[in-house]
């Protein structure tokens, strides 16, 4: 099985200000992090990849050259190998654009699973793992709590719901968006 895993290197939410003129975010000489939802889903990649270990864990992102340093970090955490999309024509893209961009990746480099966060602390929008989807033509569970197993073809995940969690199952090929 193959599992390719969407980050996304965002400011440090801690260190941010706010420009009083424009109402925009200041993110120079601001730290860059993983989005943590997104190293929620490498974490549920790599305890899928422990159940089974001829699992392939691949880490994906778009972004700068700099970005380059959080898929080594996916890596030393246990993901096989990263994946950077990077073209100034890329720059500034809104969520359309990046998930066409990652659906024509995904595409390229293969898969049966992809995860990513619920949505990045930058912009909050939730869109680009359920846009990946349906750019892909895919089936996709959002707001996972847990992947309890991914076997005979199907995935079996907890999500939460208004009101409570219910136990869904979904065959692969496969987005699931989870939360941090």
């Amino acid at each position: 099985m193959k599992i390719v895993v969407l980050e996304k290197q965002v400011p440090d939410s801690t260190e941010i200000t706010v420009d009083k003129k424009t109402g925009a975010l200041i993110r120079d000489g601001v730290p860059a992090i993983t989005n943590p939802d997104d190293l929620a889903g490498l974490e549920a990649a790599l305890e899928l990849k422990d159940k089974n270990p001829d699992t392939e864990v691949v880490v994906m992102t778009m972004g700068l050259p700099k970005a380059a340093e959080m898929l080594k970090e996916g890596v030393a955490m246990g993901a096989d190998k990263g994946v950077l999309l990077t073209d100034r024509v890329l720059g500034g893209s809104d969520t359309c654009a990046t998930s066409i961009a990652l659906a024509a990746a995904l595409k390229k480099v293969g898969f049966d699973l992809v995860i990513a966060g619920r949505q990045a602390i930058d912009g909050d929008t939730a869109q680009v793992g359920p846009q990946v989807a349906q750019k892909l033509g895919l089936n996709q569970v959002t707001y996972a709590e847990e992947i309890l197993k991914v076997e005979d073809g199907k995935a079996t995940i907890r999500r939460l719901i208004d009101g409570g969690v219910e136990t869904v199952e979904a065959p692969l090929p496969l987005v699931i968006t989870v939360n941090g």
